[in-house]
């Protein structure tokens, strides 16, 4: 079961961030550990000093970018175990972290495509006492990593006053990243809030030269993006967080407003991004999405609250694989796969519409430190976890998606047993097939199968209480991490670990903690994580977009030719825009939004016989600003209608839209390089069918989706994928070359 931390916890939590909960030491106690595997593929890793708290910390599914010693305890290094089982410690022997005040946390290695170099993120410092001086993850260059070779580290150049992590090598050698750099470098906006607890978060994906040079966001992401790699078909893979919700933090101060309080978390709204002026929270604030519920009241308030009466409350959050072309062009799950592929429970958006609840095929919560396979491209191996308390370690999982396999055709592979996908309470027993919680799976080219695993299945706390000060505030983690191989053995064919990686690596660290403002100390086995193998490997070409034949072939008609498509994509990059499509949006493939549509202006309909559709008229879109602020630092996203001038302008229009074809087609020019969503709406501007994810759009995008919540084989009614020409396109495409 995926736990949640009720949004009442927060200030606690974050109290609790540096030092744990002391607690009295369990009766569980690791095994010895087994041995060492007497050969292997070169593989680099790093170590982490271990830390029992899971919030928003190194090592946890969100928040995990930080690089204060309160959120990344130092200590450890990057390492390299070679076939022979020889050890280096790269780090050491080059000089970092061995003086005083220099402290270190590495992480995210990540191998060039000739196995000859490696990058990766390093904070060095923070440590010295009353010294509040920001320190921030950064990306560096190791080369001479083979056994025998002279090693050197160099950093890269970058946004150096923010946290730059997980850190990969494009096809052309250009470093695709993700920081928490506010999407415009607006320092104002820092940092970037996520969506569900408003802590700070990456705010998307990046890519630069590696020479720092021509930095761009390729997915701007309200809660954030983790963990990119360049697959061998060179699509940009990584896991995205997608919490597209209300503000839970809001609903909390509107419950305390409405029952005569004044709110905890002095919620306000900015007028712009642009803007200090602010205004207390007030309704009217947040229209989209759709609520959340009735901010726990047993009935609507008529202030507060404007659902429709059909509407259910609308909660969304989970961590799913993308994909994206390394320009930033045709973002999406990847393949397109669905929530309907993938998670176990679908509620509806209507109360008059079904939910989905099981499914005969294994099912997920989360797809985490996704690694491809090199023996099998286009299978994927990933981490089904929960959110809290496990540090993002849970059950190994694949999933086959090459280019163009239909989502319908692909499934979850459970790799260990389904047990491991969350920890116990200490009061139960280990199931049979609980072996441990695993993080970072690895596939390397021999064809063996490793991951970081931790023996405990239980939820993880202190081992060590607290002696007080003046003694150092130890460290301490029920957990083993450590790098082993997986090899069957398990209940129903599942994996488990076998030999480690390499024997335990020991390390006795104190230095000043200036978040806690406490000597912190630890003495024992540092935690092994993120394994990567050092070899060569082909380098794909990189992926561009096609725009399909059908639009192709309009736009070259209708604009004169491709020197009119090519005015027409300068025009889109020049003003920071894209161009989005569809052809028909009455048709739909999922039956949890309304299926049973019609076009307000027209006869066009997809609907059973009998029905009586609902009649949508406009699209209408938002863009994602930081608007929302609290007590402490940074802003949260909320959604606002994109500007009216974008677009032509309509009689009776919501704000933000733009008229549905009688054809059902829908185009429209949208901002490029911002989180988007959008929702059709009756003629009333009643939201009709959400969009439920938000999407970036590459500037000079054309992006056609034949219809919204993509067809797989058929709609709901068994019907083929749309291949009308948009009339809306025509309409669009007029108006444009008029405008003055």
């Amino acid at each position: 079961m995926q736990r949640r931390l009720p949004i009442g916890l927060l200030p606690l939590v974050v109290l609790l961030i540096a030092v744990g909960c002391p607690t009295t030491p369990p009766d569980y106690t690791p095994p010895p550990p087994p041995p060492t595997a007497s050969n292997s593929p070169d593989i680099m890793f790093v170590t982490q000093t271990p830390l029992s708290a899971d919030f928003a910390n190194i090592v946890s599914t969100f928040g995990n970018h930080r690089a204060n010693t309160g959120r990344a305890p130092r200590g450890g290094d990057l390492y390299v175990r070679y076939s022979d089982g020889s050890l280096r410690n790269v780090t050491q022997d080059l000089g970092y972290g061995v003086n005083a005040g220099e402290e270190i946390t590495v992480r995210d290695p990540h191998v060039h495509w000739d196995g000859d170099k490696a990058l990766f993120s390093m904070v060095v410092g923070g440590t010295t006492k009353n010294d509040y001086t920001p320190v921030y993850f950064q990306i560096y260059e190791v080369t001479g990593v083979g056994q025998g070779e002279t090693a050197q580290i160099r950093k890269l150049a970058q946004p150096d006053d923010y946290n730059n992590i997980a850190p990969c090598y494009g096809t052309d050698n250009r470093i695709i990243f993700t920081s928490d750099r506010p999407r415009n470098g607006d320092r104002d906006l820092y940092p970037q809030l996520d969506e569900y607890e408003s802590t700070p978060t990456v705010s998307g994906l990046w890519v630069m030269n590696a020479d720092g040079m021509n930095l761009k966001i390729l997915d701007h992401s309200p809660s954030g993006d983790f963990d990119p790699f360049v697959d061998s078909f060179g699509r940009v893979i990584f896991t995205r967080w997608d919490h597209f919700q209300r503000d839970q933090q809001a609903d909390g101060d509107i419950v305390s407003i409405i029952n005569g309080g004044n709110g905890s978390y002095d919620v306000v709204t900015y007028n712009s991004e642009d803007s200090d002026t602010n205004h207390p929270l007030a309704p009217g604030d947040e229209t989209f999405p759709e609520q959340r519920g009735q901010y726990g009241q047993n009935a609507p308030d008529p202030t507060w609250d404007d659902m429709q009466a059909t509407e259910n409350g609308h909660r969304f959050n989970v961590f799913f694989p993308w994909m994206i072309h390394e320009d930033g062009a045709e973002l999406e799950t990847l393949n397109h796969i669905g929530r309907l592929e993938l998670s176990s429970y679908i509620p509806s958006a209507r109360n008059y519409l079904p939910e989905a609840y099981s499914f005969p095929t294994p099912r997920i919560q989360n797809f985490m430190q996704i690694c491809e396979s090199p023996t099998r491209p286009g299978y994927y191996y990933a981490v089904n976890c929960p959110e809290f308390f496990t540090h993002s370690a849970g059950q190994v999982v694949g999933l086959n998606g090459p280019p163009g396999m239909n989502p319908d055709d692909m499934a979850i592979n459970y790799i260990t047993h389904e047990e491991t996908a969350d920890a116990i309470d200490d009061s139960d027993s280990r199931p049979n097939g609980h072996s441990g919680l695993f993080r970072d799976p690895l596939a390397a080219s021999d064809g063996s199968l490793w991951a970081v695993h931790s023996d405990s299945p239980y939820e993880d706390a202190s081992t060590i209480a607290d002696p007080g000060s003046p003694a150092p505030r130890p460290y301490s983690s029920r957990y083993n991490f450590n790098i082993r191989q997986l090899v069957p053995g398990g209940p129903n064919g599942a994996m488990v670990p076998g030999l480690r990686l390499t024997n335990p690596i020991t390390k006795s660290i104190q230095y000043f903690d200036n978040y806690s403002y406490h000597i912190v100390s630890y003495n024992g086995p540092m935690w092994e994580l993120q394994p990567v193998e050092i070899a060569s490997r082909p380098r794909p070409s990189a992926r561009t977009a096609e725009i399909p034949s059908i639009e192709q072939n309009m736009l070259l008609t209708q604009l004169g030719g491709q020197s009119g498509l090519d005015a027409l994509r300068a025009y889109l990059e020049t003003n920071a825009l894209a161009l989005v499509i569809s052809r028909d949006v009455t048709q739909r493939a999922d039956e949890q939004q309304d299926i049973n549509l019609k076009i307000h202006w027209s006869s066009h309909e997809t609907a059973e016989s009998g029905s009586t559709p609902k009649e949508i008229a406009w699209m209408q879109f938002y863009e994602g600003l930081q608007l929302r602020g609290y007590r402490w630092d940074g802003r949260r996203i909320i959604a606002r209608p994109i500007d009216d001038a974008l677009n032509p302008a309509e009689t009776g229009a919501p704000e933000g839209a733009v008229k549905l074809g009688d054809d059902g087609s829908m185009a429209a020019f949208v901002p490029a390089e911002r989180a988007l969503s959008w929702q059709s709406t009756e003629h009333n501007g009643d939201g009709a069918v959400r969009e439920r994810y938000w999407v970036t759009f590459k500037a000079g995008e054309i992006r056609v989706c034949a219809n919204c919540h993509g067809i797989n084989n058929t709609d709901v009614f068994g019907q083929a994928t749309p291949t009308n020409e948009p009339q809306a396109l025509t309409r669009l495409l007029d108006w444009w070359k008029t405008a003055p």
